[in-house]
């Protein structure tokens, strides 16, 4: 061998269908092709909620237990799809936020979320307890203000990287009950024709609170759930794509198993879009045609046509990003053949000459990724790839040039989502490789990396600037921080301070 290793029940479910189908939206089912947009970003109510992916999973008497399935309360909350008021949570009320509807074109609602005059005070408030550098003004801040969404989302990464996840995750759950109780009557989640311009402040904070409830639910073990809110923030705003979802849904969709649902979207999006010049969809379509082709009820001759299509795909990827093997093998603890490792193509060189933002790139999608190519057959598959690589460098095959020749026009640098996209990911190959532009200036947990055109509605009184210590927390989780000041905030230690549990006041 060339690489050795070193060492909810049906009825409601149906019942959910129901509604989404009386509300104008069609099912898709998962193996079929459309060039409609929202096919492939189609969202389902049912599938926001973790509980529908745990009872497939383990059955719903495992998941709901003794509780019986209507019980949730609801006759005493409002009816929500992202999350649920919980009975240890302050008593709700309406925080100051709201959503108008700006315009309606070409098929298209634009929304926003605006802040009440009260609210804005509040807000400022936020930002003067963020400046104090004392993250306790934050939480009595939350004290009065429980469903003060940026304060919610600052605490809660305070909260994980003091790792308490749980206290994270309940952070962020309220801040998404919160924005989904200020909807505008005709916001859909499931439309696919909403949009939420992130040019706004005000709608800043909901794209960021449900890119970390998505998190969480892939860390918990619930990547189908993770999966349908990543297209929910893609269809907010699928052209700017702000938090550049297109670098993430393609992890998510296989780490599913929705093959088919990711070959669609690359079908559909590869004209326009370009997916082919991303090494996440390079690599993470061939992938796909593979474990297609390994499938024991698919047709024989089917079965072929994916490991044709999974071979030439993979080969052309690693011609095109060369960069991408040897790092991904060294994650995966696996040690190259001397002749891949000598070669000049998979050398050192390779990943020398390339550029910054797609070592950027190619950095993200190994520290991501690199599990999924541990799985059984997959490293064997990508041996094979490998020596027909070399076969085709060695007999100047003229793609080699080409994608040398695109590697040099192209790449030349990142845009700032793909910057905001790494610095929220927190994966260390990426991070790494940001530019000092980018790791030099104060990240903000509640919003990292503004937009430089940012449209504002409101503005705070002039502060003297002055780098919060929230954002140092943020700042030193990248390789070249050297701040030597640390600051440490526990849960023990703000319990101590106030004399009563986390809990109570936040």
């Amino acid at each position: 061998m060339w690489f050795q290793e070193d060492g909810a029940d049906d009825d409601i479910d149906a019942l959910l269908e129901t509604i989404e189908q009386s509300n104008g939206v069609t099912v898709q089912n998962a193996g079929c092709g459309s060039s409609d947009n929202r096919s492939v970003i189609y969202v389902e109510h049912r599938n926001l909620n973790p509980e529908t992916e745990l009872k497939r999973y383990f059955g719903a008497r495992a998941v709901l237990g003794d509780q019986r399935p209507r019980q949730r309360q609801r006759q005493f909350h409002r009816s929500t799809w992202m999350a649920s008021p919980k009975d240890t949570w302050p008593r709700f009320s309406r925080p100051g936020i709201s959503m108008t509807l700006l315009q309606s074109k070409d098929g298209l609602q634009y929304f926003t979320f605006e802040h009440s005059r009260d609210y804005q005070q509040v807000q400022f408030k936020f930002l003067d307890a963020v400046e104090s550098m004392d993250p306790n003004n934050i939480v009595t801040l939350l004290q009065m203000n429980p469903y003060h969404i940026d304060s919610l989302l600052q605490l809660s990464d305070v909260c994980r990287i003091q790792e308490d996840q749980e206290m994270a995750r309940d952070l962020i759950e309220r801040a998404l009950y919160s924005f989904e109780c200020a909807f505008h009557p005709l916001f859909s989640l499931t439309s696919g024709t909403c949009r939420l311009d992130y040019l706004r402040p005000e709608n800043r904070a909901f794209y960021l609170a449900v890119y970390k409830h998505m998190m969480f639910l892939e860390k918990r073990g619930c990547p189908r759930t993770a999966l349908e809110y990543c297209r929910l923030i893609l269809s907010l705003d699928p052209d700017s794509d702000p938090l550049c979802m297109l670098l993430l849904i393609d992890f998510l969709t296989l780490r599913s198993r929705e093959y088919h649902s990711l070959l669609r979207l690359y079908q559909d999006w590869e004209e326009y879009r370009n997916l082919s010049q991303l090494p996440n969809f390079a690599f993470s379509v061939a992938l796909s045609h593979f474990h297609l082709s390994e499938q024991e009820d698919i047709d024989p001759e089917e079965s072929e046509k994916h490991r044709h299509k999974a071979d030439l795909m993979l080969q052309n990827a690693l011609i095109m990003f060369p960069g991408v093997l040897m790092p991904l093998l060294d994650l995966c603890t696996v040690q190259p053949d001397a002749a891949v490792s000598s070669h000049a193509f998979f050398g050192p060189k390779s990943q020398m000459g390339q550029s910054p933002a797609l070592a950027e790139l190619i950095g993200l999608y190994v520290g991501r990724t690199h599990t999924l190519w541990r799985e059984g057959g997959v490293m064997l598959w990508l041996e094979q790839c490998v020596k027909q690589v070399l076969h085709r460098v060695d007999t100047k095959d003229p793609l080699v040039e080409d994608c040398e020749n695109k590697r040099k026009q192209r790449y030349q640098s990142a845009p700032r989502n793909i910057h905001r996209h790494v610095l929220l990911s927190e994966i260390k190959e990426a991070t790494s490789t940001l530019p000092l532009d980018v790791t030099t200036q104060p990240v903000m947990g509640f919003d990292p990396l503004p937009p430089l055109d940012s449209v504002i509605s409101y503005s705070r009184p002039q502060r003297p600037s002055n780098e919060s210590t929230l954002s140092l927390f943020f700042r030193s989780l990248l390789p070249n921080f050297n701040l030597q000041v640390r600051v440490h905030f526990s849960r023990q230690e703000l319990e101590k301070q106030y004399s009563y549990k986390f809990s109570k006041f936040v």
